[in-house]
C-alpha cells in the first residue's frame, strides 16, 4: 500500500485472492473487530492471519457486510477459537438464527458455509465505533439487496464490500431471480458518489483512492448490464463456474450439465434469460473459460488456472 493509501494505525487489511473476500481488521485500545471472514475453505487461513496480526490479544468481534459465503464463510472458525460476537445484517436475522440455507444462498450457490450464530445485528443508519473511529453503516442493495458499506467521515475511508470495486461491482443477484437490483445497484453507486472519499477499500481487490473514476467504470458496466439482462446472466453463470473451479481445482467435464440443472441459480438464469439446455450451456461456459485463461482442458477434466 503506497503512502498515499496510509491507514489509521489502528486499522489493518487483509487482501484477499479468491475464493475470499477481504478482510478489515480493528485493533482499538479497548477492544478488536474484524469485518469480513473470507470464505470456508480458507478458514485456516483466515485464524492464522488474525492470530499473527493479534498476538496475545483475542478478537472480540466480528462484523458482516452481508452474507454471501466469500464473507463469512469464517464466521464458525472464528467464533470457536475466539468466543468473539458476531454482528449481522439485521434483515438477516432471521435466516441466519432458523440457518435458512435457501435464504441464505448457500444451497442456491452450491457453495459451503459452517453453520454460525450471531449476537447482534447492524441496521443502515447504526453508528459503530471500530479502532477508535466512528463508522456509519450505511445499506447498499444491488448486488445483495442486504449487504452493508461502512463510512468513516472524518477519515474519508468507505468499505464498500461488493457494491463498488476498482473495476464493477458484484453480480446483480436478484435479477437472476427476477427480482429488482439494477435500480437498487444505481442507487447505491449514487449514495457513495455523494460521500467525501479518499480511501474505497472493496470486498475483492486492492484499495484505490480513485472513487470517481471506479464509481464512472460502475456506472458504465452497470449500463451495460442493464440494456440486456442476459448479460448479467451470462456473467453471473462465467463467476459462478468459476468460483466452483476455483474451490475444487478440477471437475469433470461430464459433470458440467448436471451442475447447470442441479445449483438452483444456475438453473434459473439458465431458464430465465439463456434459454440452452444444461449440456448446451455448460459447452458455452466452459468455452468461455477456456478462451479468457481462466481454465483449461485436460482430458475428461476442466482444470482450474489462476
Amino acid at each position: 500500500m503506497s503512502a498515499a493509501f496510509t491507514l489509521p494505525a489502528s486499522m489493518r487489511i487483509f487482501e484477499r485472492g479468491w475464493l475470499s473476500a477481504n478482510n478489515i481488521l480493528f485493533t482499538g485500545r479497548d477492544d478488536t473487530a474484524l469485518i469480513d471472514t473470507g470464505y470456508l475453505t480458507h478458514a485456516p487461513q483466515t485464524l492464522a492471519l488474525v492470530r499473527h496480526a493479534l498476538g496475545e490479544r483475542r478478537l472480540d468481534r466480528v462484523i458482516n457486510t452481508h452474507l454471501h459465503s466469500d464473507h463469512c464463510g469464517g464466521n464458525a472458525a472464528l467464533q470457536a477459537h475466539y468466543g468473539c460476537s458476531t454482528a449481522i445484517p439485521a434483515a438477516e436475522a432471521e435466516a441466519v438464527r432458523g440457518w435458512d440455507e435457501d435464504a441464505l444462498s448457500y444451497k442456491a450457490t452450491g457453495q459451503q458455509c459452517a453453520r454460525f450464530s450471531f449476537d447482534a445485528t447492524v441496521a443502515p443508519g447504526d453508528q459503530l465505533l471500530l479502532g477508535g473511529q466512528h463508522w456509519q453503516a450505511l445499506a447498499a442493495p444491488g448486488h445483495d439487496p442486504r449487504s452493508l458499506i461502512f463510512y468513516c467521515a472524518a477519515e474519508g475511508i468507505l468499505i464498500s464490500a461488493d457494491a463498488l470495486w476498482e473495476n464493477g461491482f458484484g453480480v446483480i443477484f436478484p435479477e437472476l431471480d427476477g427480482e429488482s437490483g439494477f435500480a437498487e445497484a444505481r442507487a447505491t453507486l449514487v449514495l457513495i458518489a455523494g460521500l467525501d472519499l479518499r480511501l474505497v477499500i472493496p470486498g475483492h481487490g486492492a484499495p484505490f483512492a480513485d472513487a470517481k473514476a471506479a464509481l464512472a467504470r460502475a456506472g458504465t458496466r452497470l449500463d451495460y448490464l442493464e440494456a440486456d439482462p442476459k448479460r448479467n446472466a451470462e456473467n453471473a453463470v462465467k463467476v459462478m463456474l468459476k468460483f466452483l473451479l476455483l474451490e475444487r481445482q478440477q471437475i469433470a467435464l461430464a459433470d458440467v450439465p448436471a451442475m447447470f440443472d442441479a445449483i438452483p441459480i444456475l438453473a434459473g438464469a439458465r431458464r430465465r434469460f439463456l434459454h440452452k439446455e444444461p449440456s448446451e450451456l455448460a459447452d458455452w461456459a466452459i468455452a468461455a473459460l477456456v478462451r479468457a485463461g481462466a481454465a483449461r482442458i485436460d482430458g475428461a477434466m476442466l482444470v482450474n488456472r489462476d
